[in-house]
């Protein structure tokens, strides 16, 4: 064919875009490697799902890692960002805000944790700002702490992955996937197990989220394959975590096998337990700062606290100070995009230290870390112990 008769470039991709849908390929490899297969082979010799010769090892290969925010010195670039603009100086002034908490000896830090941060890297953060006692409490979702938490403590990791892939060949080859991070079902179904394990060994009654985590970390000191979680770090600094939603997580799939199997008597979460527990921190401590990552179920439970004091014939006063990343839009009315000032018109913030940070997490909390790491007011913190407050 010569250049006067060809194709244009958009016909002809047309033309081999329906020639591979007859050849029943529809993945963007199996389509180079079909046309660019030797010549003289058969259509039937040659793959036409990728699945066909990619396994599960292929694409479980480059683990997640986990950043270390004490290795690092964000001092001079959250300075910097101080004289800029956007969310840089929203940025800069959220590190100031969570500094000041830490230098505030009368303030207890609640940290709030929703959505994905812990299985995209941000696990040890959490774990290290309990180690060196930057947060006193922690609200988060079942998925923070046990799908990624507790599931990478029992030797199992997150993957490097990529958002633009076949998602029904990674159903078939059992890998979840959350955004670009790949995580193993089947290992991620043995922590289910374990959560029933774990459930089988308890006194059949209802327990709040809190004490069942606690006895996760208990069951970690002894079993533990990586020894630096969350969970662990909590049981052993006395920081109790507790889950409004503990269900909806890996957690909910353990105690369904435990609860199956024994039908009269078992172990149940008390949602309710869990927020008295909550709002008894609340009452005790009375002055408190809340470092929200996300929004969702954590970001409002521990701010009802302030409420449900008052509900109960307490008078508290409004969380002192407030940081908020996110990504949510406020025009949506939803509690995960509502803004802290906002929150005020609830009698749950207090607007003389609040910061909101439009940020995807991951990119921010890093440096809000080691910011705060490197002022160094920790270091005279006392430590609470506030799992304590319930024997």
């Amino acid at each position: 064919m010569d250049r006067g008769t060809a194709d244009p470039p958009g016909k002809m991709a047309l033309r081999l875009h329906k020639a591979a849908s007859r050849a029943g390929i529809s993945h963007a490899a199996d389509f180079v490697k079909f046309y660019l297969r030797p010549a003289g082979t058969k259509r039937s010799e040659q793959p036409v799902t990728s699945g066909e010769f990619m396994e599960k090892k292929d694409y479980l290969k480059n683990t997640v890692e986990h950043i270390d925010f004490t290795a690092i010195n964000a001092v001079d670039i959250i300075r910097a960002m101080r004289g800029m603009s956007f969310t840089a100086r929203d940025l800069a002034v959220a590190a100031e805000i969570y500094d000041t908490m830490l230098a505030d000896r009368e303030c207890a830090v609640i940290l709030t944790i929703a959505g994905s941060t812990s299985a995209a890297g941000c696990m040890r953060i959490y774990a290290d700002l309990v180690r060196y006692n930057m947060v006193d409490a922690i609200v988060a979702t079942g998925a923070t702490i046990v799908d990624m938490d507790f599931f990478e403590a029992l030797g199992f990791r997150h993957y490097q992955g990529s958002p633009h892939v076949d998602d029904q060949e990674l159903r078939r080859l059992y890998i979840d996937r959350i955004y670009d991070t790949y995580i193993d079902e089947e290992e991620l179904q043995i922590c289910d197990r374990t959560i029933r394990e774990i459930a089988d060994g308890l006194s059949p009654k209802p327990c709040s989220s809190r004490e069942f985590i606690r006895e996760m970390g208990r069951y970690l000191t002894t079993h533990a394959v990586k020894k630096n979680s969350l969970v662990q770090a909590a049981f052993e600094a006395d920081v109790p975590i507790f889950c409004p939603a503990f269900s909806d997580s890996s957690a909910g799939f353990g105690l369904v096998l435990h609860q199956a199997s024994h039908p009269d008597q078992h172990v149940s979460i008390d949602s309710v337990k869990d927020f008295r527990e909550l709002t008894a921190i609340k009452m005790a401590v009375e002055n408190s700062g809340l470092l929200m990552i996300g929004g969702g179920v954590p970001k409002n439970f521990a701010q009802d606290t302030v409420i449900c004091a008052e509900v109960l014939g307490k008078e508290v006063p409004m969380h002192r100070y407030a940081i908020q990343i996110t990504v949510a839009d406020a025009r949506d009315g939803a509690c995960s995009s509502s803004t802290l000032r906002e929150a005020t018109s609830w009698g749950k913030v207090d607007v003389s230290y609040e910061q909101m940070v439009y940020a995807e997490a991951t990119s921010v909390l890093p440096l809000m870390a080691s910011y705060a790491y490197q002022q160094g007011h920790w270091k005279g913190r006392p430590r609470r112990r506030l799992a304590q407050t319930f024997g």
